[in-house]
């Protein structure tokens, strides 16, 4: 299933609309058995850019499925991106942990976990 995610998070990174920083990112979402895509999308007033894990979320929350079981995140990059701490909370709403697959633009990847990157997430 790795392999159907980091396949999907790339192929959805080349739908990115990136036209002002040109980093484009894919995301591919497991939940409920169900791959859910998503690529960030750019705007020229900054703050209403949407990252690509939350637009994956969204398409599965869409669908009705929150069972969050892996995310597997692209860029073009040499380095591993992790997902930006609003998107981690966004995560943490639907998943406490999941499996996060870091793909760079070589092809490699890196296997972390939600907890680790934001360990203590706002909660009801």
């Amino acid at each position: 299933m790795r392999e159907k995610l980091i396949e999907a998070a790339v192929k959805a990174k080349e739908k990115a609309y990136a036209p002002y920083s040109n980093f484009r990112v894919g995301a591919a979402l497991l939940s409920d058995g169900k791959i859910y895509s998503g690529f960030n999308i750019e705007n020229a007033s900054y703050s209403l850019t949407v990252c690509a894990e939350r637009v994956a979320a969204i398409n599965a929350i869409v669908d009705g499925s929150k069972g969050f079981e892996k995310i597997a995140i692209a860029s073009d990059g040499a380095d591993f991106i992790t997902p930006c701490g609003a998107c981690l909370q966004f995560l943490a709403e639907f998943s406490k942990d999941m499996e996060v697959i870091l793909v760079n633009g070589k092809g490699d990847s890196e296997i972390t976990t939600l907890k680790k990157l934001l360990p203590s997430p706002f909660s009801l």
